[in-house]
């Protein structure tokens, strides 16, 4: 069997089964393979899991009965088949089908025929199979060209238009950029370009903050630059957050939502490293990995603790000068780095997440000196969750008032998906 494409089963059957994320899985299962292997790997897993509403729609044609009643280990295997003959120009038909078959032999025994009788029909069939008309229904349309969840695109289609909602879909299927921020604690953005130039990394400024810049080449994460805090891997979106927040040397800061870290660690390096961060989030594991970060990036100002947003802390009220609350959300701002959110069911077009957004936010608010100031973020494009959340809260909360409100959209300001709205408590 081979190993490659059982690696990718493994992975997509895991994603399937117990949704797990498909960067994390991914990562663990192809540890063993040869250095060569990966790409075919990453390029077949993210391919199915990117295609996979075009690809049922394609399978629902080819077999007679639909996907109901398939077991997660035959569809998988059929969608790893189909996703070779239609989108991998590298791998011939016959390699396609025959791999896939032997799979199947192995992997569930007695449907290999099956199989095998489905993905040749694919090819007698291809010119007869039928999409949605773009002008009759142009939401199942742009839901199979892009294989989106449905509910996504008629949410985006009723937030920014048709003409922008593809565009949406369109850049959430591209290859996100690899984006640093600068560790100006330790190097100057030119110097560490510099460097990473020098050892045939290409390398260009970022375009939204002066802490970034822009790198292609492999490895990165093995230079020595990494190794010794010089830069941490991160959105320019997310760097932007911290600079909008504008923190300085002295202040106390308090990050309420703080792991997996990157704009705790990027707003200390902003005060350079002087001053008091205080990083809270609800899960320990994930505050032990910012706290191993800030000891490579040489950072002394974080101190982390376990706490829920939306309870208040008695003693923290108007003790921090800003605050930070980059709130759990729908991360449909992400999908080109996690497709897998495509496919997820979001209760009442994110209302339900709004209201916790919004309790989030009314007790960090609480935390903030008068004349201070209060961020809040998300990585997500529903305005549900983003203008709606801030409308209602400064409608409630007259003691505040807005300084500025920025909606970042890939494909448009070429981030993920962003959102960045700054408030500031008034002094009476």
């Amino acid at each position: 069997m081979d190993i490659n494409r059982k690696t990718a089963y493994n992975t997509l059957l895991e994603m399937e089964t117990n949704q797990a994320y498909s960067n994390i899985e991914l990562n663990k299962q192809i540890g063993e393979l040869q250095p060569d292997s990966p790409a075919f790997v990453r390029e077949l897993v993210y391919g199915v899991i990117e295609n996979r509403v075009y690809l049922d729609h394609i399978l629902q044609q080819l077999i007679p009965k639909g996907l109901k009643g398939l077991k997660k280990q035959t569809l998988t295997l059929l969608r790893m088949g189909l996703y070779q003959l239609i989108f991998m120009d590298s791998v011939p038909d016959y390699a396609a089908v025959n791999e896939i078959v032997k799979m199947a032999r192995r992997l569930v025994p007695g449907r290999d025929g099956f199989v095998n009788g489905v993905l040749r029909g694919y090819n007698k069939k291809k010119d007869q199979l039928e999409m949605p008309d773009y002008d009759t229904n142009p939401i199942g349309y742009l839901s199979l060209k892009y294989s989106f969840a449905e509910w996504i695109v008629k949410l985006w289609n009723e937030q920014y238009g048709l003409e922008k909602a593809e565009q949406l879909l369109a850049a959430s299927n591209s290859k996100p950029p690899v984006s640093i921020r600068v560790n100006r604690l330790k190097i100057s953005r030119k110097d560490l370009a510099e460097r990473l130039s020098g050892k045939g990394f290409e390398v260009e400024h970022g375009r939204l903050s002066e802490r970034s810049l822009f790198v292609k080449g492999s490895g990165l994460l093995s230079t020595e630059e990494f190794e010794s805090g010089l830069f941490s891997v991160q959105d320019e979106s997310s760097i932007l957050a911290a600079e909008i927040l504008a923190p300085k040397s002295g202040e106390t800061i308090i990050d309420v939502c703080a792991a997996p870290g990157g704009k705790t660690l990027a707003i200390s390096e902003i005060m350079a490293n002087t001053g008091r961060v205080l990083a809270f989030d609800i899960y320990e594991h994930k505050l032990e990995l910012l706290k191993k970060e800030t000891q490579r990036l040489g950072i002394s100002i974080i101190e982390t603790g376990e706490h829920d947003g939306t309870l208040l802390c008695e003693k923290l009220v108007q003790s921090a000068d800003r605050v930070l609350v980059d709130g759990p959300c729908s991360g449909l701002g992400v999908i080109r780095r996690k497709p897998e959110i495509k496919y997820k069911e979001l209760e009442d077009d994110g209302r339900e997440l709004a209201d916790k957004q919004l309790a989030i936010l009314e007790t960090a608010s609480q935390y903030v000196k008068k004349e201070g100031f209060l961020l809040y973020s998300t990585c997500t494009v529903n305005k549900i969750e983003n203008a709606e959340v801030v409308s209602r809260f400064l409608r409630k909360h007259k003691e505040y008032e807005l300084v500025r409100s920025r909606q970042l959209l890939p494909g448009v300001d070429e981030t993920d998906g962003f959102f960045i709205c700054k408030m500031r408590r008034r002094g009476s």
